[in-house]
């Protein structure tokens, strides 16, 4: 299966601190990958994270793996590649990452080149693209970007492609961290970089993004891949999974609009004649894979500050309030906005929504069944508002109106509804919301993504 035309690339998991095998990481370095990596974050958390600088996953899991990849790719002497650190691979996230990979050297007195390649934007530098029309809107997204939302925005990165990883690497960095980069584009700058065609490379890259993800059962693990001139291979690395023709095509249908056709930084990617076939009873191989080139662009990333939130949540099996659900919650958003006109607050100063499980909580208006069909629902009232006092005041309305609205045919005459926690309101983080959504029109591939060099 391995040939001296190949390059072996092992992913130890979906993200920085999903956690693997150790068992499963030892197994993959027994095959002599020629690099080590991880996907380190995503948009899918949502835009808190970006907005706020802090990490989607703990200091203590992101150390534990980045201790044992480290340990790893030192003793093999292969490079180790993060992209997307952090989360949303914002400069706050790329230092949190870097300052673990830092202490962890410390502790087991360790010596590498490191190198950080930063993919958060300057707000002034921005502008100028903006001006001279070098910023874009997506096909489907937000309105054209201007300077307001801009100024708004507290953190805006750019995704980079391959290319900063090929520089790092032709500079002799064995770590890489970067900021927010494509998913698959470290995995495809160090198969482009052994001199493997685009193709594969990305190709490889959209599937070592999630680790074992591909194979069966799913589960947080690591997956070897072996990318050829016209071929990848895929493996996972614990003898408890195992990767089908059919678990490889359904993983690579994910995360697009379209099911074959995904576009990346100077080109597009094209699975519509790739074969998925079996070449062990754990392993499959993927020809038929295409790339055509296309002019440079990158996508941006901003998120801005919303208000101050605060929820909670209940829940009823009461039939005839349930019956009447939608026309329940209308007098219950009625009443809280007269009680908090007493208070001197406005509609405009809040929003108040219900997310009603066992309704639409998940669908929302997409939601195709009209009729409640379960004997109990739960609502999670939500308020947000523009200083955490009117918040809080606003959901402790909401709270009490909706335990003690009245209801043709209520028999019970105490509370409508049974509340898990005391305190039943909990003040959550800050609210943020995606922003900056738009495609910019770089120079070349790396002006938007300076890399630090240093000795660790």
């Amino acid at each position: 299966m391995i040939t001296t035309a190949e390059f072996r690339l092992l992913s130890t998991s979906g993200l920085l601190g999903y956690g693997f095998p150790e068992s499963s990481l030892e197994a993959g370095i027994a095959r002599e990958p020629h690099m080590i990596g991880v996907d380190g974050g995503s948009t899918d958390p949502g835009p808190y994270y970006l907005g706020s600088g802090k990490t989607v996953n703990s200091r203590l899991a992101m150390k534990r793996d980045l201790a044992l990849m480290l340990r790893a790719a030192i003793r093999a002497r292969i490079p180790l590649v993060i992209g997307s650190c952090g989360g949303s691979g914002s400069d706050p996230h790329l230092d949190t990452v870097a300052g673990l990979v830092r202490e962890i050297a410390r502790e087991d007195g360790s010596h590498f080149r490191m190198a950080l390649i930063r993919a958060e934007q300057d707000k002034a530098s921005l502008k100028q693209r903006l001006r001279a029309g070098k910023i874009k809107t997506l096909r489907v997204g937000p309105p054209p970007l201007d300077e307001a939302t801009i100024d708004r925005a507290a953190h805006i990165t750019a995704m980079m492609g391959p290319e900063p990883f090929m520089r790092a690497l032709d500079e002799g960095a064995q770590v890489i961290l970067a900021g927010r980069s494509s998913d698959p584009a470290s995995w495809a700058a160090c198969a482009m970089h052994a001199g493997l065609p685009p193709a594969p490379s990305w190709y490889a890259g959209k599937f070592l993004e999630c680790g074992a993800t591909p194979s069966l059962p799913k589960g947080h693990d690591c997956l070897m891949t072996w990318v050829g001139e016209d071929y990848i291979s895929l493996e996972p690395m614990n003898e408890i999974r195992r990767c089908t023709p059919g678990s490889v095509a359904n993983h690579s249908l994910h995360e697009n609009s379209s099911p074959n056709v995904f576009i990346e930084p100077g080109g597009i990617l094209d699975t519509t004649d790739c074969r998925f076939e079996a070449i062990s009873d754990r392993a499959v191989k993927i020809t038929g894979m295409k790339w055509s080139q296309m002019p440079y662009t990158v996508k941006l990333e901003g998120a801005e500050f919303v208000g101050y939130r605060t929820v909670t949540i209940c829940g009823t099996r009461d039939p005839g309030l349930i019956a009447r659900l939608d026309t329940f919650l209308d007098e219950v958003r009625t009443s809280v906005e007269y009680k908090a006109k007493g208070l001197g607050i406005s509609s405009s100063d809040y929003t108040l929504v219900f997310h009603v499980y066992g309704q639409d909580g998940v669908m929302g208006p997409r939601e195709f069944v009209s009729e409640v069909r379960g004997h109990e629902v739960g609502i999670l009232a939500e308020v947000v508002a523009s200083t955490q006092e009117v918040s809080s005041a606003v959901l402790a309305l909401a709270r009490v109106t909706l335990l003690h609205t009245d209801y043709p045919g209520r028999l019970c005459r105490e509370g409508n509804m049974a509340f898990p926690f005391s305190p039943a309101d909990i003040v959550t983080e800050p609210c943020y919301r995606f922003s900056v959504f738009h495609i910019a029109e770089p120079a070349d591939p790396y002006e938007m993504f300076p890399i630090e060099y240093e000795a660790v």
